[in-house]
């Protein structure tokens, strides 16, 4: 049997944060549709207090709404110069809360 039968496929929706990219590349290369969302839009379907299972509820009532918009997955190249962009901010940042903290 040298043919690959790919069983089924799934479409998987997610919050999109760090680390869901990371999965939805994942998911993506064993055939999955990953659709990430930011949390901003996932959170009017959350219909009770915030705990995993309503947010896996909202999640998967908002995957499939049409007008639902969706985030870009990020390549792990993407991923590295973000990171590196927020470091550079950071010690900006401290730099310029010494200089205050001197002149002050």
């Amino acid at each position: 049997m040298d043919e690959l039968w790919v069983i089924g496929w799934c479409l998987i929706g997610m919050e999109a944060c760090g680390g869901a990219h990371y999965w939805a590349r994942a998911f993506e290369k064993l055939g999955h549709t990953v659709k990430l969302m930011a949390p901003q839009f996932v959170k009017p379907y959350v219909k009770t207090n915030k705990n995993d299972a309503a947010d896996a509820e909202a999640i998967c009532e908002a995957v499939d709404r049409p007008n639902m918009r969706f985030v870009p997955i990020k390549t792990g190249e993407q991923q590295a110069v973000l990171a590196l962009h927020r470091a550079r901010q950071s010690l900006v940042k401290a730099r310029t809360a010494q200089a205050n903290q001197m002149r002050g």
